[in-house]
């Protein structure tokens, strides 16, 4: 093996080393960059040569090269942010994206995103977050449909919804007087023992108050009687509602279904005809989840699923990844939950530019479903950081800066030697 091969084995670590700090550099370029992960320069040596010589057979290496560059995909930190849409991902996980007007699949990081003009959510680069979208009917329900892009698609008015269910969760106080069977009048506080009030809505979206009153029949029996008005209107005689209130003594209604639980005592009642244009007719069930403690009456709670006509005041994403649509009157609509992807073998990934990786045949198995324990928890109000350590990278780069110094001095020293060589013919 003749003395020009040191010189090449100088030039296999000059190439090396350069590489190295290529990689060096692109970290150090991309400390500030969200979700970037850092990468490193992994060396092997060149096969080498082999000599014979009086002791037997013996061999001498020929250079380096770059064996690979590993991702390194430890976690960046997480920076707070004011924005709703602004996601991180605490494992190991990663974003679902799609490229406009191709059906092309990405992945990332990065979880700064927004709503573009057509409702879509987007990186900054316009690549469409994918998700899994909720049944419009049960609003807490994802449908059983493949992940797809996670859109808003009504920016302005939803419409309204007529009440149809109407519940009053409301303690009537035991010691409350004994009035007897009777006619109940809202005009004369004598005829009722307590009244409470809701509002309502028709197809129109315009509102209603439903008022209630509880009248203490037999104290004997803990029965009570109710009748109802609606907008105001105290023509006698009120409606009164067929199914009547009778605790047992201890304050409960019954548990006829035996389930384990007091009963919830219900009634469908029709609703006056609305001159204002709105659907006719309009029935809603009026339900009781009432007790008969000794405490004074009060309503601990009031529920309808009926609203008025609303816009759009804000649309930001939970801990759990669903893009929630908040509305002026009050309601929340569930569009769609943020998949996550998790890779066999991240280590395959392929660098696509703006913070995204493609899917090669390497990653092995990809596990697409939503956020968990398996493929990572998400925090909103929040960006994850690059996860580069400038303080190890201006190490690697000394000595990777000193171990391209000591294969340039191999090539001179080579020279110098192929120098001499050529000085013995003198």
């Amino acid at each position: 093996m003749g003395i020009q091969s040191a010189m090449f084995s100088g030039i296999s670590g000059l190439n090396a080393n350069s590489q190295a700090m290529s990689v060096i550099g692109n970290n150090l370029a991309n400390g500030n960059t969200l979700g970037f992960k850092a990468s490193r320069t992994v060396f092997s040596d060149l096969l080498s040569s082999t000599i014979n010589g009086s002791g037997g057979t013996s061999q001498v290496g020929r250079g380096v090269g770059v064996s690979s560059v590993d991702y390194i995909f430890s976690q960046g930190t997480f920076e707070t942010t004011s924005s709703g849409t602004d996601v991180a991902i605490e494992g190991n996980g990663f974003f679902v994206l799609r490229e406009e007007d191709s059906q092309s699949i990405y992945y990332s990081r990065a979880g700064s995103f927004n709503f573009d003009k057509t409702g879509n959510l987007v990186n900054p680069e316009g690549y469409v977050v994918q998700g899994k979208l909720f049944d419009p009917v049960d609003n807490n329900t994802l449908l059983p449909l493949d992940p797809t892009d996670v859109q808003v698609d009504n920016f302005g008015l939803i419409a309204a919804n007529p009440t149809t269910e109407l519940t009053f969760t409301t303690n009537l106080d035991s010691a409350s007087a004994e009035i007897g069977a009777g006619l109940i009048d809202p005009a004369d506080k004598g005829t009722f023992n307590y009244s409470a009030s809701s509002q309502i809505f028709d197809s129109l979206g315009n509102p209603h108050l439903v008022t209630v009153y509880w009248r203490h029949v037999d104290a004997a029996t803990n029965l009570w009687n109710m009748g109802y008005t609606v907008d105001g209107d105290n023509a006698l005689p009120i409606a009164v509602l067929a199914n009547p209130l009778q605790f047992n003594n201890v304050g409960d209604l019954p548990d006829a279904d035996l389930d384990g639980k007091p009963d919830i005592i219900g009634e469908m009642i029709n609703l006056p005809n609305w001159d204002n244009g709105a659907q006719q007719p309009q029935q809603m069930n009026i339900n009781f989840n009432c007790t008969q403690y000794n405490s004074e009456s009060v309503v601990i709670g009031q529920e309808q699923n009926g609203n008025g006509a609303g816009s759009l005041t804000d649309v930001a994403i939970n801990g759990e990844g669903i893009v929630v649509a908040t509305y002026s009157n009050g309601k929340s609509i569930n569009i769609a939950q943020l998949i996550l992807a998790k890779f066999q073998n991240a280590g395959k990934l392929e660098l696509a530019g703006s913070n995204l990786f493609r899917a090669t045949d390497g990653v092995g198995t990809i596990r697409v479903g939503t956020p968990g324990a398996e493929l990572g928890n998400l925090f909103t109000n929040s960006l994850e950081q690059s996860n580069v350590d400038m303080g190890q990278e201006f190490v690697k780069m000394i000595t990777t800066q000193r171990g391209f110094s000591a294969n340039s001095k191999i090539i001179t020293t080579v020279d110098e030697m192929l120098g001499e060589l050529i000085n013995l013919k003198r």
